[in-house]
């Protein structure tokens, strides 16, 4: 799905991959829609399991921050999703698309920097991130590090680009850090 877009995902080619008919498989999702948000949704279960849980398993601070970031690397390096990140690769696709795909997608992508910025935000409550630190700024240049890290790995394959990635997390988590 990452390689080819959630709009060339249909029952049909479902059907021939899983090798089912058509018939079969449409009385699983009704439409091109449904079987789009159901995609996502098992998407966003995969990526909470690969990226969201081990990182809340890290104890609340910039340790937590890091967590994120890393996983969420890894997760590229392991090839979870073959395109790199669905929600970067989805979010782009339909973004100019209104309807039910686009706001579910939407909806995750805001999930994640806001999964970014509560972290921050407890960083700064434990006393790990300086008092004058703006959290959603902080989840914004994460966010921005990682999805940059993301399209160069995706079009080059080159690894480099996360581990520029991962040296950007930690300048920026240094610079905002009252201690480390």
């Amino acid at each position: 799905m990452t390689l080819e877009g959630i709009e060339g995902l249909s029952i049909a080619r479902l059907a021939a991959a899983v090798g089912l008919s058509k018939s079969g498989l449409f009385a699983h999702f009704r439409s091109k829609e449904e079987l789009q948000l159901a995609t996502i949704e098992t998407a966003d279960q995969i990526f909470r399991t690969e990226v969201i849980a081990p990182a809340l398993g890290v104890p609340a601070g910039i340790a937590r921050l890091r967590a994120l970031c890393d996983e969420f690397l890894a997760h590229l390096e392991r090839g979870v999703f073959p395109g790199g990140c669905f929600f970067a690769s989805v979010a782009a696709e339909v973004d100019t698309h209104p309807g039910p795909v686009r706001d579910r997608a939407l909806a995750l992508v805001d999930e994640w920097v806001g999964q970014l910025e509560t972290a921050a935000r407890e960083a700064q409550a434990e006393g790990s991130v300086k008092p004058d630190e703006d959290p959603m700024q902080i989840a914004f240049e994460l966010d921005a590090y990682v999805l940059l890290a993301n399209a160069q790995y995706v079009a080059s394959g080159d690894a480099s680009a996360l581990d520029r990635a991962r040296q950007a997390v930690e300048r920026l988590l240094s610079s905002v850090a009252t201690r480390e």
